[in-house]
């Protein structure tokens, strides 16, 4: 083995600075060489002689636990960031356990690590205090709606990095996962959820139904799915116009090419109540019916293909109905209505008696109905018992009152 050289750094001058570099060949059996010392945010040796120090006992650590890995396993395996998300990407395709929309959000997710830590940059120098770095900018990262990004956002974007470290740690090119220890790892904001009481419900889906722009042909029929299965977001954007039968009166909830569901228990049929009925079936055999195959097809090409495509982001659409009933921009979001859904199925007959909680759960894809007394099973001030899930403005307008009359059509 070579011996460790006794001045390691050294200076050029450039520029008419002394700019700091270092000379790793003695650990030129795994990779060293003379290079430069370039701090992070930097285009150019450093000029800074502490900087350099520090920079070079880095790169020793990095060349150190290579020739030991090498000397360990037999082999050194090298790889950068961005060959290995490709590689990593490519896989997750070719396993065919994840949607093309899943490998969207990873594949952005790499794109800002690569971005902060360098396209260039060898998989196995990245340590915990470089993915610290890339969370505090993450926090600080707009998130296009005039905030920042939000914990949960964050935490996604960490998620997807670990998940590459996990394939780099079994295919031998790294032996630990810089991610997992990080100490301090964002956690989502824990709020209580939202939701609609009845009438509430009702006037939002009427001014759907009343609503006239851009997304004219599919919020009445959306908004109303939504309302009317209880379904999670991705679960109602990935339907299928197969998935609804009126000869059995169901809407099938099931895998397919768009997305995965939650569970396995997530497969499950849910009623296509009466109201459903009258949205989604002059919706599928209209002029303005979906064309394919989605119920609810992207109104964008795919990657500026001629192809069909879920829809991604329908906060404006909400946005634009929500605000002609009255509300403000930002006050109603999807997740509300599988909770409002939830109320509202709660209140129904089975029989002649109170529906059995194990019959909400079963229609929400829950396993037990203690997710169904714990987080779901809201109650409001309103009762409305009936046979059937319904929102309608007719039944409840003396709650409603002016509310209804100033619908901004």
């Amino acid at each position: 083995m070579p011996k460790q050289r006794k001045s390691r750094v050294y200076t050029r001058q450039r520029g008419g600075v002394n700019r700091h570099y270092a000379d790793f060949r003695d650990f030129t059996d795994v990779g060293g060489k003379q290079e430069a010392l370039i701090a992070d945010g930097e285009r150019s040796a450093t000029t800074d002689p502490d900087i350099a120090a520090h920079l070079a006992s880095e790169r020793v650590q990095v060349l150190e636990a290579k020739r030991h890995k090498k000397t360990i396993l037999g082999v050194t395996k090298e790889t950068t960031l961005a060959a290995f998300a490709a590689h990593h990407l490519i896989a997750k395709k070719q396993g065919g356990k994840v949607t093309d929309d899943w490998l969207e959000y990873a594949e952005k997710a790499l794109s800002r690590a690569i971005n902060f830590l360098g396209a260039e940059r060898d998989l196995e120098s990245i340590k915990v205090e470089d993915v610290r770095q890339w969370n505090n900018a993450l926090h600080k990262t707009p998130n296009g709606r005039g905030g920042m990004m939000s914990s949960g956002t964050v935490r996604h974007n960490l998620n997807s990095l670990s998940n590459l470290f996990r394939r780099a740690i079994s295919e031998g090119f790294v032996q630990l996962n810089p991610v997992a220890g990080l100490m301090e790892k964002p956690v989502p904001n824990c709020q209580e959820a939202q939701w609609l009481e009845i009438p509430d419900a009702a006037l939002l889906l009427e001014a759907a139904r009343l609503h006239r722009d851009l997304y004219s042909a599919t919020a009445y029929p959306l908004i109303g799915t939504f309302l009317l299965t209880g379904g999670r977001c991705a679960e109602v954007l990935g339907l299928e116009v197969n998935d609804v039968s009126f000869d059995r009166q169901t809407i099938t909830l099931r895998p397919n090419q768009w997305r995965r569901l939650k569970t396995k228990k997530a497969r499950r049929s849910v009623p296509l109540w009466p109201q459903l009925e009258e949205i989604l079936r002059p919706y599928v055999f209209g002029a303005d019916g979906p064309p394919g195959t989605l119920l609810f097809p992207s109104r964008r090409m795919k990657h500026m293909e001629n192809r069909e495509a879920m829809i991604s982001d329908f906060r404006k659409l909400l946005d634009s109905v929500a605000v002609q009933a009255g509300w403000d921009k930002g006050d109603i979001r999807s997740k509300q209505f599988r909770h409002t859904y939830c109320a509202a199925r709660l209140q129904t007959l089975d029989a002649g008696k109170p529906v059995s909680q194990w019959t909400v759960a079963t229609e929400l894809g829950h396993k037990t109905p203690d997710m169904i007394s714990e987080v779901y099973g809201h109650l409001g001030t309103f009762r409305h018992r009936t046979e059937v899930v319904e929102y309608r403005v007719e039944q409840h307008s003396d709650v409603l009152g002016e509310r209804l009359s100033t619908l901004h059509i």
